[in-house]
């Protein structure tokens, strides 16, 4: 029998740096408060999920918010970011209405792609995110294109795609990383290594689990880091994301997460007894908020008066997705957008 891979939790996919005190304090605060928004907003998403007011698949992001919220923040609106299949945490991350992403997880006329994409499909041209991909990789290839546009066009956005360690796998992989380093391609990669594609855990898959080193073969700088300390990630992202406006080429940057969730919805979860509890230990929230208290003061009453905030927000969205309006199947999917 295959011995079962548990990911590891020893601190070795990077550490915080001194080079993490220079963030604010006001951007360390925004960092939490977008992270418990992902979290709480997930939460509700599953209990919605469960009374069947949301119907298929979802993929949660629960445990992976640093990757997201570190990353989005270090980009700018105009940025492209290619997202996945569990793509509720870019979106949010990026700039997405609240009430336009839950609207459209319950498939209504006012979501984001008009209630015909659902939880997979997230699109919002005006804050970037030019789509979910429910294709496991399928983002990857997408962003060479808006890289390329960005190039032709003279101008210095970045195209941002996040993909999992099962997508790496994937021969697009290779094939995008070959051509963003031929035609030195402003693409930011970002892999959110959890340590499972869907249930197959990555040892069983994967002969060698150093996805950044992949990125040497081609010429392209590849960076491991913790990927549930976002201010490490969000150093990272903007590293690579200043060289890749100074003209140095695509950036790869591996970030060591893991989700808290079982794969969808619609699975059980078989992963080993005790290995959320392990995880739950380097909670992404948990860590920042700590440092927060423990570095700037950042009280108790601080934080509730946060999720506070934050519930009014999410209840508003539900109301507002709740009372809206079934799609016309006759009407455009999109909303008249221009890329």
């Amino acid at each position: 029998m295959r011995k079962r891979w548990s990911v590891p939790y020893d601190g070795a996919a990077g550490t915080r740096g001194d080079d993490t005190v220079g963030i604010p304090e006001k951007e360390k605060r925004c960092l939490l408060q977008k992270m418990l928004l992902i979290r709480r907003f997930e939460e509700k998403v599953k209990e919605l999920y469960d009374g069947k007011h949301i119907v298929g698949a979802i993929h949660l992001y629960i445990g992976q918010e640093a990757v997201a919220v570190g990353v989005c923040a270090a980009l700018r609106k105009d940025d492209y970011v290619f997202s996945t299949h569990r793509g509720h945490g870019h979106a949010i991350a990026k700039g997405a209405e609240l009430k336009g992403i839950m609207a459209e997880l319950m498939g209504k006329d006012t979501g984001l792609s008009r209630g015909h994409g659902g939880s997979m499909h997230l699109f919002d041209v005006e804050n970037g995110l030019m789509g979910g991909n429910g294709i496991v990789g399928g983002g990857i290839p997408l962003a060479l294109g808006g890289a390329f546009s960005a190039q032709y066009k003279g101008t210095d956005r970045v195209s941002a795609t996040f993909f999992s360690d099962g997508a790496a796998n994937q021969g697009v992989f290779s094939e995008a990383l070959n051509l963003a380093a031929l035609f030195s391609l402003p693409v930011l990669f970002v892999c959110e290594n959890n340590g499972y594609a869907a249930t197959t855990p990555v040892a069983a898959s994967t002969a060698k689990v150093d996805i950044a080193g992949r990125a040497n073969a081609y010429g392209v700088c590849g960076t491991a880091v913790d990927g549930n300390d976002v201010l490490v990630v969000h150093e990272a992202a903007l590293s690579a994301i200043a060289r890749i406006r100074a003209g140095k080429g695509p950036q790869l940057i591996e970030c060591t997460t893991y989700r808290i969730e079982p794969h969808c919805g619609i699975l059980p979860d078989d992963r080993q007894p005790g290995e959320r509890e392990i995880w739950q230990e380097k909670d992404p929230i948990r860590l920042l908020r700590e440092a927060l208290a423990a570095g700037q003061g950042f009280s108790a009453d601080d934080f509730e008066a946060m999720e506070t905030e934050i519930k009014g927000q999410i209840e508003e969205a539900v109301r507002f997705a709740s009372d809206s309006p079934w799609p016309d199947p006759q009407a455009p999917h999109n909303r008249g957008w221009e890329v």
